[in-house]
């Protein structure tokens, strides 16, 4: 036996100075992990051992993971899922009210629009109704003043003689006695008194001196159509009303003037 026996030392080995591999996984999926692998000094071989070599692992999330991660990382993750799901709601909260925003512009517009022709609507009504009150009070204006006028003299011996006509027929070119159109009977009727019309009513309106038909009384001649190309004659009896060779349906006939308005008349007597 030596005389110094060889004694195991206690001293604990001088770690290796080789080099760590940290693999450090950052926060995605929700999940944060940090994996240290150092690798053995010992020989090349050894280094590139599978077993002893250094392989990242998958990250997990923190509800399915084993691995135990201190407090501060799981916080961290929290407020980074937190974080990501308020953005979501923002987003969300964002594109709701853009297009709550859109639908109340496009409810306006269409309201507006209705109110605005509602609007046009009211106003063309109200100026309809204008007018057909200043043609009512001026056909009662008219009516009034052909209603103070009278036959008299050669006018009365006129109507006298139209008055006999009433109830016979109408026929186109006929000039009686049995009967007549509308200028045929007007040229008989003025005969009676030596006065001689022309044949047709576009020639008759152009006889005698122009009046307006708000004027006429009784024994003027009144026409439907232009001056010189007037289509139909009566004559004007008083009281509103003239007496004509109307048409085959009807043939010789009053009427009232406001039935069917003149559009111009002619004095004779």
């Amino acid at each position: 036996m030596p005389l110094k026996p060889h004694i195991t030392s206690h001293r604990k080995p001088r770690r290796s100075s080789g080099p760590v591999r940290v693999l450090r996984a950052g926060v995605a999926g929700g999940a944060l992990a940090t994996l240290v692998a150092t690798a053995s000094p010992a020989s090349a071989a050894d280094a590139e051992s599978p077993a002893e070599a250094t392989a990242e692992l998958p990250v997990l999330p923190f509800a399915d993971s084993d691995i135990a991660l201190p407090e501060p990382a799981k916080a961290a993750g929290v407020r980074v899922q937190e974080g990501v799901e308020a953005l979501e709601q923002s987003a969300l909260r964002t594109a709701v009210r853009a297009e709550a925003d859109e639908a109340g512009a496009a409810a306006l517009k269409a309201a507006t629009e209705k109110h605005e022709a509602a609007v046009a609507r009211e106003a063309a009504r109200k100026e309809a109704a204008e007018r057909a009150a200043e043609a009512r009070a001026s056909r009662t204006a008219t009516r009034t003043d052909l209603g103070t006028t009278a036959a008299t003299g050669s006018a009365a011996t006129v109507i006298s003689f139209l008055e006999a006509q009433v109830g016979k027929a109408y026929v186109m070119g006929g000039t009686g006695p049995s009967a007549y159109d509308c200028s045929g009977l007007t040229q008989a009727a003025f005969r009676t008194i030596g006065v001689s019309l022309p044949r047709t009513a576009a020639e008759q309106s152009t006889a005698g001196t122009q009046i307006p038909v708000s004027q006429v009384r009784a024994g003027d001649l009144v026409f439907w159509g232009g001056v010189g190309s007037a289509y139909h004659v009566a004559v004007y009896i008083g009281g509103g009303q003239y007496l004509d060779a109307a048409n085959p349906s009807k043939g010789v006939v009053i009427q009232q003037m406001s039935y069917y308005m003149p559009t111009s008349a002619v004095r004779v007597l």
